[in-house]
């Protein structure tokens, strides 16, 4: 019988308790408020970056977690590791965000189509994605007020 050197790491299901203020998510408005809070102001209208905040049933805040950096032009968001943070905390819904540096709220066909398919995969794990916003400097853009969560 084969024997192994090494072991596996242990993996750790569910959050570690702080004074983290819990938000209650109730519009759009709320979105951009609690985003414009934890986004780096130095890069928004450099790069662009992702987002994701978590939320419970109630749709208060379990957390946050910055999903990626990318460049002038865009970023990669890996649906895997939206669902992985909600997963890991035990989240309901999701509310993905990602900033556009031009000021320029309109979503492009990407962020599109990347909409749609962080929708479909949520639709599979039973999660919700709640909205996903375009955050600006001065303002926003939200996939649910547009009813393009379909």
């Amino acid at each position: 019988m084969k024997t192994y050197k090494t072991h596996a790491p242990e993996l750790f299901l569910g959050r570690k308790k702080s004074d983290a203020l819990k938000i209650k998510v109730t519009s759009s408005k709320d979105c951009y408020s609690f985003f414009k809070q934890v986004w780096d102001d130095d890069t928004m209208e450099f790069c662009e970056s992702a987002m994701a905040v978590y939320l419970n049933r109630a749709n208060n805040t379990i957390g946050w977690m910055k999903i990626s950096q990318g460049g002038i032009a865009g970023t990669v968001i890996d649906v895997k590791i939206v669902l992985a943070g909600a997963l890991k905390c035990g989240a309901s819904g999701i509310i993905l965000a990602h900033n556009h540096p031009s000021g320029n709220t309109k979503p492009s066909d990407a962020d599109i189509k990347l909409t749609n398919k962080v929708k479909s995969a949520c639709t599979i794990m039973e999660l919700q994605l709640l909205d996903h916003i375009i955050v600006t400097e001065e303002s926003y853009y939200s996939f649910a007020d547009e009813g393009l969560l379909y």
